[in-house]
């Protein structure tokens, strides 16, 4: 789990405000790892958790994860085909089946349907399978003395002391690059404060314990604002010709008038026509895959920012519920890295917000990619084609 918008939180669970949000960083680190062990204190940190922070040390290939991550530049069909495999299907459905008792009591108390968890599970672990050999301590360390991201990490770490002290984790605790932990990658301070002890054995284990994963996922996404009993996402059909720039997944819009432009479901029946509101997503444009997304969608990029990522995830989480692979349509050709950075700069040049020059067809390019298609004249799908850079 690595949203931005979730580790910020941990500022303030942590009681890290004022002063604290002008956080120290680089230098000595002896020195900075002391300032750590001031505030770990004042916020109730005891010897066990404060003796553990002695061990930190830097990190240099978490450094190097860190500044060579990217988001993903696949097309979503490229990276769903990928992430959605055989392996995840089979298992996910088995442990659908071996969990089913932890499952819907996740439903019963959070809301939160089982093939959305187990979705998780599976691209984050491969149901913990795959839970990453970085020594938390040190990431952690690592890019909270980094100024890069001091206030997202330095209430993480301190999280961890917090987790270490009430012997939840040992010092040693390992888990991906960024700290996250568990079967989940659940960061610290969610598994701190939303840990639930599943299989009660007095404990809250989330690498070791399935049942104790799945209700601390279940909780951390109520927590996000899961709606209870309403879908996430659902594949549907669009006519040749429609209102393209009313589409993507923030123009939100009644399901009713949807399907008075002519969208139906997958199987061509017809939509409900009720004032549900969702966004119509084309994440290949308007003659690729098609997607209506609901409030709950907008939780997966709570978990996770990127479009394709959450995208699969939902779509995962169709598939564990019985949905059909969806189709890919016959999209038009879509721009390599290289000729999308050259877009993003001619996009820049026009004044639009981009964000940064990287060959990667964020949010900000899509938006600037869709005003641009408007103004010539072209399907506003938000899909930038060799039509579109060839016009621009």
């Amino acid at each position: 789990m690595r949203s931005k918008t979730i580790l910020l939180g941990a500022l303030f669970a942590f009681g890290l405000t004022g002063s604290a949000l002008a956080q120290q960083c680089g230098g000595d680190f002896n020195a900075w790892r002391e300032g750590v062990r001031q505030d770990a204190a004042a916020d109730g940190v005891s010897e066990r958790g404060l003796s553990a922070l002695n061990g930190a040390r830097i990190d240099q290939k978490v450094l190097e994860r860190d500044r060579a991550q990217g988001v993903f530049n696949q097309t979503f069909a490229e990276f769903a085909n990928r992430m959605i495999n055989d392996y995840r299907l089979k298992n996910g459905a088995a442990n659908l089946q071996k969990y089913a008792d932890i499952f819907a009591r996740a439903e019963n108390e959070f809301g939160v349907p089982g093939p959305v968890i187990a979705s998780f599970w599976a691209l984050e672990t491969d149901f913990g399978a795959v839970q990453g050999d970085f020594s938390t301590l040190n990431a952690l360390a690592t890019l909270a003395h980094d100024c890069r991201r001091p206030e997202i990490f330095r209430p993480q770490l301190i999280a961890l002391l917090h987790l270490i002290d009430q012997g939840w984790v040992p010092a040693d605790v390992t888990g991906a690059w960024a700290g996250e932990i568990g079967q989940m990658q659940m960061l610290p301070s969610d598994y701190y404060t939303k840990g639930i002890d599943g299989d009660g054995d007095g404990k809250v284990d989330l690498k070791g314990s399935s049942p104790d994963a799945i209700l601390t996922a279940a909780k951390n996404l109520q927590s996000l604002g899961w709606k209870p009993g309403q879908p996430w996402m659902e594949e549907v059909r669009v006519p040749d010709q429609m209102a393209w720039e009313k589409t993507g997944r923030v123009n939100k819009l009644p399901r009713s008038e949807w399907a008075a432009m002519g969208v139906t479901r997958r199987d061509g029946s017809p939509l409900p026509a009720d004032g549900m509101p969702t966004g119509l997503v084309l994440p290949m444009g308007h003659k690729g895959p098609a997607f209506l997304v609901y409030d709950n969608y907008d939780i997966y990029l709570e978990w996770n920012q990127s479009l394709i990522y959450t995208l699969t995830a939902a779509h995962l989480a169709a598939r564990l519920a019985g949905a059909p692979r969806f189709d890919v349509g016959s999209p038009e050709q879509g721009l390599a890295p290289e000729t999308m950075k050259q877009l993003q700069t001619k996009l820049a040049a026009r004044g639009h917000d981009v964000g940064k020059i990287d060959g990667i067809l964020g949010a900000g390019t899509r938006e600037a990619v869709r005003q641009e298609q408007l103004r010539l004249g072209l399907p506003a799908d938000g899909w930038p084609t060799p039509t579109l850079f060839s016009n621009l």
